[in-house]
């Protein structure tokens, strides 16, 4: 069964996180943040991971930790329901539209994270949530989940819409990247025989 399940506690959160790379999509996730619930919703639906996902977190303080903590827990249930990544397609790429908004996301799953953020925000805030933390749970998701990803907007004049296509994004390509490929069988996607 290709899931994984990670509990991460500090000082500043608490959070249990399980996925199932072979779901419906399904997401129950409770961060205390409204909209970045709404954002894993979206990640979960798109991606047809089931994502279930608990937070606790220093929010008098602001939103950064729990939101930071909740894309390395996430990172980490990721690559811990791939295992060694046999059989999977690796690469997932999508342009998302969304109202004015235009996001390319394109991932690879390779072990090696990095990210390439070329999103750009009219707003500092989506309601009380700081725009500046999309990329924050990006860096902190494809650092622990040892994804290389690319996201850059292409158009957008509305800080809702670029952050939710960006999520959107980057799930359609996530889905992509995770699926078994019928043409591979067992075999590890890389000429090197690990990832």
């Amino acid at each position: 069964m290709r899931a994984g399940e990670i509990t991460r506690n500090t000082t500043e959160t608490e959070i249990t996180v399980r996925v199932d790379l072979d779901g419906t999509g399904k997401g129950e996730n409770a961060t205390g943040v409204g909209f970045f619930d709404h954002m894993l919703d979206q990640l979960a639906r798109h991606s047809l991971i089931d994502i279930t996902l608990r937070a606790k977190g220093d929010l008098h303080i602001d939103d950064h930790h729990t939101v930071e903590d909740c894309g390395i827990a996430l990172g980490q249930a990721l690559a811990q329901a791939l295992g060694d990544k046999r059989g999977i397609r690796r690469y997932g790429a999508c342009l998302l539209p969304m109202d004015d908004a235009l996001v390319r996301a394109a991932l690879d799953l390779s072990g090696r994270p990095f990210l390439v953020w070329n999103v750009g925000f009219p707003t500092p805030k989506i309601g009380t949530f700081d725009t500046e933390l999309v990329r924050e749970f990006f860096q902190a998701f494809s650092t622990h989940g040892g994804i290389t990803l690319n996201v850059a907007t292409l158009d957008g004049a509305n800080s809702h819409h670029i952050a939710e296509a960006a999520f959107k994004a980057v799930a359609r390509a996530l889905r992509d990247a995770v699926e078994p490929d019928p043409r591979a069988g067992d075999a590890i996607p890389s000429t090197k025989g690990a990832l």
